[in-house]
């Protein structure tokens, strides 16, 4: 017998993340590789969530999700990203933003459409894309600016290319794409009618003064784009599994009926606690993003004094450090000899990427503590090639 989805779990790709934490805890290490952040959640929403708890909130939800967080998700769009959004008929609440996201591949997609990824890529995203038989397709961006060029990008349309993903800022470069870029994505996507597919879980983790700028706020841009959002980073609760995708109401419906399907709801008590997290006030979100400027600061300068160099992102919790001027066959021999020297674990660079560019490159995550993180970068300075 044939099974098509065999193959397809078959053509996955296998994840150095999970190989690097595994060494990491065999030999006793830090983990600087997957993403497990371990700064404590805000009151405002371990509280909110207990509160539901206690007042039996632990039934079903509609399938879009509670309405006081998608009211409260409504105002935050508004305040925070220029959008305008019914909160009734235009976001779904789903099983964290890889929820939002497999939704939206499966409602709005056919298996063999093409779908576009700039690299490096995260890699749930392209493993999703596999997963739904669509065809991924690659456009490679340049460190260490990794900018978008219109004609690069009009190249790597394809007669079947059916949509674009977007990461700002990126998993794993900490890219935040400017208003020019965007808006070359706007006329590419306007020419070949494209749909755009945006993850902004980081939206609220960016660095020296710079603005987020959702994609979907951009000229026309809003009528053909789903913006994929969440709660993780922004509360620590990467736990939860809380995301939520904003688009058209036509779009919408089409990925709640799938959001249905797969999850039947967001857990019920933790929406409420998203809800009240959204009403922090603004000096939660500036203190956000100065915490981790200044953990980006500490591993970008133990990088450079381990004789790495970083490659200083804009935004998000990562950090891409080239070493390829260290004569290494590999990014996977790299990051495995660095945690035997040091014990500091990282993941290599080609897990981001379908190009052989990610081979002189690997990533940090810095979403630690503060003790953590002078340690790890301690270890580093141990490192000798």
């Amino acid at each position: 017998m044939n099974f098509p989805i065999a193959q397809r779990i078959a053509d996955l790709r296998p994840s150095d993340i999970r190989l690097m934490t595994k060494e990491c805890e065999r030999v006793g290490g830090i983990n600087l590789g997957q993403g497990l952040g371990d700064l404590p959640t805000p009151p405002l929403v371990r509280d909110g969530a207990i509160k539901a708890i206690l007042e039996g909130q632990n039934t079903y939800t509609p399938s879009e999700g509670v309405s006081p967080l998608r009211l409260a998700i409504a105002e935050k769009l508004k305040r925070h990203n220029g959008l305008d959004v019914d909160p009734e008929t235009e976001i779904v609440i789903s099983s964290g933003t890889t929820g939002a996201f497999a939704a939206t591949l499966t409602a709005l997609l056919n298996p063999g459409d093409g779908i576009l990824l700039l690299e490096p890529y995260y890699g749930y995203h392209l493993n999703t894309i596999l997963l739904n038989g669509l065809e991924p397709q690659f456009l490679t961006l340049t460190p260490p600016e990794f900018s978008l060029d219109e004609a690069a990008l009009k190249a790597a349309i394809r007669p079947n290319t059916r949509a674009m993903v977007l990461c700002t800022p990126s998993n794993p470069s900490g890219k935040m794409f400017s208003a020019e870029e965007l808006a070359i994505v706007e006329r590419v996507a306007e020419h070949h009618n494209l749909l755009i597919i945006s993850d902004e879980i980081y939206e609220y983790i960016t660095y020296d003064e710079r603005r987020h700028i959702s994609p979907a706020s951009v000229g026309r841009l809003r009528e053909r784009t789903v913006s994929i959002m969440g709660f993780s980073k922004t509360f620590s609760i990467t736990g939860w599994r809380l995301g939520y995708a904003v688009a058209d109401a036509a779009l919408a419906k089409a990925i709640n009926l799938v959001n249905d399907l797969l999850y039947v709801c967001a857990p019920s008590p933790l929406q409420y606690g998203a809800a009240a997290g959204l009403q922090a006030p603004p000096e939660y979100f500036q203190s956000l993003r100065n915490e981790y400027q200044r953990k980006r600061d500490i591993i970008c300068e133990g990088l450079h004094q381990a004789g790495l160099t970083p490659l200083v992102p804009q935004g998000a919790y990562y950090v891409l450090a080239s070493i390829a001027h260290l004569g290494f066959a590999d990014a996977r021999t790299a990051a495995l000899t660095i945690l035997t020297q040091t014990g500091v674990a990282s993941v290599p660079g080609s897990s981001f990427y379908r190009s052989s560019a990610g081979e002189g490159l690997i990533r940090f995550c810095f979403a630690k503590d503060d003790a953590t993180l002078h340690e790890a970068v301690k270890r580093l300075g141990k490192f000798r090639i």
